[in-house]
């Protein structure tokens, strides 16, 4: 039996009912420094973040540019560590974790990042590329060479024609690949995609996320997928999570989630996305979030949004809103949620969320 298939069976073994990533109250702040290095004060970038995400799940994660997204990411990876709370991996608690014991956590959770010319060496041939980490993690020559075929075939890309290209010889599409295949190398647990489509047309787009889906099916992969776009989000996510100026708004899976959002925040990002009218046919214009957002720098007391929102009473600005459950595994973080409809909505019968295999929790 081989390591990667060595890797998938114990990977099938462990109970499904625990989590493969457990977040728990993760903050993360940095100093931020004027000229001449004066501190100007502290940036509030992720602020008590919780959630699960269990095995075989994709959990998208949504929200303004600057609302943390990336930090949290960065931060589940503890690069750098969070200032504080709990990240457990696969059982493993990464804010305590040796050097040796998060390098060995990191293989089995990789990052495909938005530019993939950006994230790959430009003098190096897609190969060597490819081949990195499992020189890092003491594979032979021979077993990197066979691997590294084994993964350009596998992202759909010919190993004879690729492997000896260096990154600027490849369209975007191909590059994106390429990066997915060294993510992919070690036989990682979870794939953290940040942004990872946003750079490329539409048709490459379509094309990534049916190979993003075609490994989860495959590899057994769960996926942290962020972006900011809505649609695609809902396209590939089992659950959404939804984050405004460092915290969760509101969690739930993902046809409850666009169909009947809870809180306003969610509901004015759906708000702002231009369609058509399904009864008229006709454009339906965006309606654009009235405000500015507050500066992660200095956060409205209590609730985060209620500076822009328009339910917002005295209570708000008194007490912070916490993640409470409303039913149906749909968390929401708001003293006023919006009306449930989730009653009305139709479930979708091939959803991972119908048949119990991903448990919806925060």
């Amino acid at each position: 039996m081989s390591v990667v298939e060595q890797e998938q069976t114990g990977r099938s073994d462990r109970a499904a009912t625990e989590p493969l990533l457990s977040v728990r109250g993760l903050v993360q702040e940095f100093v931020s420094r004027g000229v001449g290095g004066v501190k100007n004060g502290v940036v509030h970038a992720v602020s008590d973040v919780s959630f699960d995400l269990m095995p075989g799940e994709t959990l998208g994660i949504v929200g303004e540019t600057g609302s943390g997204k990336s930090t949290l990411a960065r931060s589940i990876i503890q690069a750098p560590r969070p200032k504080s709370g709990e990240v457990v991996f696969q059982g493993r608690d990464l804010m305590r974790a040796s050097h040796h014991a998060l390098k060995k956590a990191r293989a089995e959770m990789q990052m495909v990042y938005q530019d993939p010319f950006g994230s790959l060496n430009p003098r190096w041939r897609v190969e060597d590329v490819i081949a990195e980490p499992l020189l890092a993690h003491g594979w032979s020559r021979d077993a990197r060479r066979k691997r590294v075929a084994e993964l350009l075939d596998l992202v759909g890309l010919d190993p004879s024609s690729y492997s000896r290209r260096r990154p600027l010889e490849l369209s975007g599409g191909q590059a994106q690949r390429v990066a997915i295949a060294r993510a992919i190398a070690l036989n990682p647990a979870l794939i953290i995609c940040d942004e990872a489509i946003s750079s490329l047309d539409v048709l490459i787009q379509a094309q990534v996320l049916n190979l993003f889906e075609q490994l989860r099916s495959e590899l057994g992969l769960s996926y942290l997928f962020i972006a900011h776009d809505l649609a695609t989000v809902k396209q590939v996510s089992d659950r959404v999570a939804v984050m405004h100026l460092g915290q969760l708004a509101e969690v739930g899976p993902a046809e409850q989630i666009y169909l009947a959002p809870r809180h306003p925040y969610t509901r004015a990002l759906l708000d702002s996305i231009p369609g058509l009218d399904p009864e008229t046919g006709q454009a339906r214009r965006p309606v654009p979030l009235q405000g500015e957002p507050p500066s992660p720098l200095d956060p409205p007391s209590g609730c985060r949004f209620r500076t822009r929102c328009p339910r917002a009473e005295e209570r708000c600005a008194l007490e912070e809103p916490a993640l409470a459950d409303r039913g149906d595994g749909h968390f929401v973080a708001c003293h006023f949620p919006l009306e449930d409809l989730a009653a009305t909505i139709p479930q979708p019968r091939d959803s991972a969320l119908v048949d119990g295999t991903a448990a919806p929790r925060p």
